[in-house]
This record gives C-alpha cells, structure tokens and sequence, in this order.
C-alpha cells in the first residue's frame, strides 16, 4: 500500500476479519461435522441472511438482488430449512448447542412477507433451537418494507432491536445517493416501529453525500434524534466497484484528499453532536443512548466464539475454517449464486471459506477488539493466547501509537484514542496480514 492510502481514513469498513475477498474454494470441500467437531458451542451467534431488496441504493455492495421472481422466496426459505437441517446435525447432539445472540440481515429481511418472517423465525428456533424469546434478536428493515403486519410478527417473536436504514432525512441527500425515498414515508415508518414493544430502535445515516454540508448532516441528525432512537450508526459513503454510484464515477480510483477531509469533518461534528446529547460512542460508527438497554450477550464475544451463518451470503466461523458461499457485488452474478443456492441439496460441506492459523486467530482478536471504544485487556489477550499484543504485533501498534491513533502501545488496556476511532477505517486495515492483503488484491470482482 503507498503512504498516501495507509494515511486516508477510509480504505475497508472492517466489519469482520478476513474479509470475504479473501476466500477461496475449499478444495477439500470439509464436512461441517469436522469442522464443527472440536469446538465450543455453548456460546454462538446465529446470523440468517435474506438476499433480496426492494431497491438497491446507488452505495450498496452487499449480496443483495433486486426484487424476487414469484415464488423465489418460497425456494430460498426451503434451501434455507435444508440448510439448518444439515447444519444441526453437524453439529450434533453429544455436547449443548446454545446461540447467545440471534439475527436476520441482508439485503432486508423485511422483504419477506409477514407470513414468511413467520417461517424465517421457525426455521430460527425449530430448526436451529435458537430461544428467540431469550436471547437478543436483531433484524434490519427499510422504510418502505416496515409495515405493521411485519413489525407485529418481529415483535411477537421476541425482537429486541430493530435497525432501520434511512441514511438522510433529506429526500435531495438519498436521490443523490440514488435511494428513493420520501422523508413523509420514513417519519411513519418511525411511528409504527415505535407503536411495537420492540426497545431498541437503531438509525442508520451516511455522512459524505455529493451535496451534503455539515448544516444538513446536523438536520439529518436532529430529525434521527426526534426519535430518540436508543442506537444511532453512522457510516461514511464508500464508492464500491461494480455499485451504482460507481457507474456515474469519473475520477480515477485512489485516495481523493479533499472527499476525506469532508467525510472526516463530517464525522466529527456528528461524533460531537452525538456526545453532547447523550450518546456514548461504541466504535467509530456506533452511538448508543446512555440509557439504552445492552444488546449484547454477556458470554459472546464476536473476537472468538462460533458463528453459524445460514443463506447464501452468510459467513459461519470456527477456530479453524471460516467458510461462506461464493461471494459476488454485480447484479448478474448474485443473482447466478442466489439461483445455485435454492437448487442445493446438499448442505453438509464448506465450500468456500479462509483455513485460519494462529497467527491471524491471534490477529483477529486484535483487530475486532481494538475497533471497539472500550479497546482490548491486555490480560485477557495474554489468558487466550499465553502472549501479548505487543509481543505478537509490536512493530503494527507502535505505528498506531506514533500516528496518535493508539493511547499507549504497553498499557494494560489497549485503546485507540479518539483520532484513531475517526480512522478505524485505516487502524483495521493496517491490521490485516499479508497473506490476506495479498488474497484481497487477487481477487477478480464479478
């Protein structure tokens, strides 16, 4: 990478290490028996991915497809039931099964019929013996697939967080990030969200719009804060190749100094705009309420333990094998993966996935926890892994520490400070290894 692309604040939303640019095919196609066999599986995360959407936003580079032939849905919540069933048997019944914490994204689940969110929650918990009812459940939805009938099944089902994606509340803001939409249909989306039990309500809003000034982030902001949504995530615009913005694009790729500058002020004056309010800031795009209820499972850390991942854009992780499905951003290929994965049949092998070593398990845990505001034990690090952070990747924190990102490389709590929250984007990506930077690069985008 050139010094001018490790110093930008945006390169990679590192949601989660390795990303799936990095994976390939498993040659050896391992059963999900042998890669479930020695593990801890009394504390995982469920994740359920439906990959339709109404629309696709000009920004968006997740599986998604636009809309569903008739009966598609059908075929993919039946590839789905195959699929838990396959799963739950690799798992087996020797040892407890338990999930911690449970949820269903996209693309919008909320696309699904309130009937088949219905089935969506069985194939949860009759098929997986997931307690929706006990454990923290979160679904993300539109504006425009909100509607009461579906709020009302999430809600009976044992909902605890909705996230709802609004971006702007300018309706010039979403045209220009190619998101139609009216503030009119957000504001009763609202309304009714608020009418269920559901007690947390997360709003997503992107800072970086063409157009967009720090007077109209701020009113996007108050209209989100009216609400008083319990979450609030903000997230930069990325143009992704192969996403409908980057069509309309004309400028080389590459860093684009003065687009940085005004998504990192921006992000600023929404950070403070947030902390004066009464917003606790959880990463570098999560605020929470300080009242708010917790989320989060008490014994489940996403820096370690199992998850399953059911649908053909989920990701599943053992200690061993991160494994997926064929991964894809244009529209044609999606819909090609989308279309093997409702033909599938047999369910019982990994695909597709990156074989992790000590080394990146060790890095992982690095890297997920230092994106977090409350940072990284060094205690903790050195019980997992009988070494310390700054034993394993001295030479990579002592960079964070020079940069003013890192508060002190050998403290007993590792914490970026609050410039290197503001460049998570670059501290994650600073972070990743050279085999997976060297996977990333070689990987040809269809």
């Amino acid at each position: 990478m050139t010094t001018a692309q490790l110093t930008s604040p945006y390169q990679h939303y590192v949601y989660a290490y390795p990303h799936k640019t990095a994976y390939r095919r498993l040659s050896d196609r391992p059963t999900l028996k042998s890669l479930w066999a020695a593990q801890d599986k009394s504390a995982m995360a469920l994740y359920l991915h439906i990959p339709f959407c109404e629309v696709r936003c000009g920004f968006c580079n997740l599986f998604t497809r636009i809309g569903a032939p008739d009966g598609l849905t059908t075929a993919y919540l039946d590839a789905l039931q195959r699929q838990a069933d396959a799963v739950r048997e690799a798992l087996g019944g020797r040892e407890p099964v338990r999930f911690a914490t449970a949820a269903f994204g996209g693309g919008t689940p909320t696309f699904l019929t309130a009937s088949e969110l219905e089935r969506l929650c069985d194939i949860a918990e009759q098929g997986m013996g997931a307690d929706l009812h006990a454990i923290p459940l979160s679904v993300e939805a539109s504006p425009a697939t909100a509607t009461a009938d579906r709020l009302a099944v999430l809600a009976e089902r044992g909902t605890t967080r909705l996230s709802l994606g609004i971006q702007s509340f300018v309706d010039s803001e979403a045209r220009a990030a190619v998101r139609p939409q009216r503030r009119a249909d957000v504001e009763a989306a609202l309304a009714r969200i608020r009418d269920t039990t559901i007690p947390v309500l997360n709003i997503d809003l992107i800072y970086g719009i063409d157009g967009q000034t720090e007077q109209t982030w701020l009113r996007s902001l108050d209209a989100a804060l009216a609400w008083q949504p319990e979450e609030l995530y903000l997230y930069p615009l990325y143009v992704r190749p192969l996403t409908g913005l980057d069509r309309h694009r004309t400028d080389a790729e590459g860093p684009d100094p003065a687009w940085d500058a005004q998504r990192l002020s921006l992000f600023r004056a929404g950070r403070d705009h947030l902390l004066a309010r009464g917003y606790t800031q959880q990463s570098m795009r999560m605020f929470r309420r300080t009242d708010a209820p917790q989320q989060g499972a008490d014994d489940y850390a996403c820096q370690s333990d199992g998850m399953i991942g059911l649908g053909c854009g989920a990701r599943s992780y053992t200690a061993d094998v991160h494994y997926s499905f064929d991964y894809a951003v244009g529209m044609h290929e999606i819909r090609g993966i989308i279309d093997d994965y409702v033909a599938t049949t047999d369910f019982a092998h990994a695909e597709v996935g990156y074989r992790m070593d000590p080394h990146e398990a060790r890095r992982r845990h690095l890297l997920q926890s230092l994106l977090q505001a409350d940072g990284l034990p060094v205690d903790d690090y050195r019980a997992r892994f009988g070494t310390t952070p700054l034993d394993d990747f001295g030479p990579e924190l002592h960079r964070l520490a020079d940069r003013g990102w890192l508060a002190e490389a050998d403290s007993a709590q590792l914490r970026l400070t609050s410039e290197g929250l503001a460049h998570s984007d670059a501290v994650g990506p600073d972070l990743f290894s050279p085999a997976v930077r060297a996977a990333m690069a070689a990987y040809e985008r269809k």
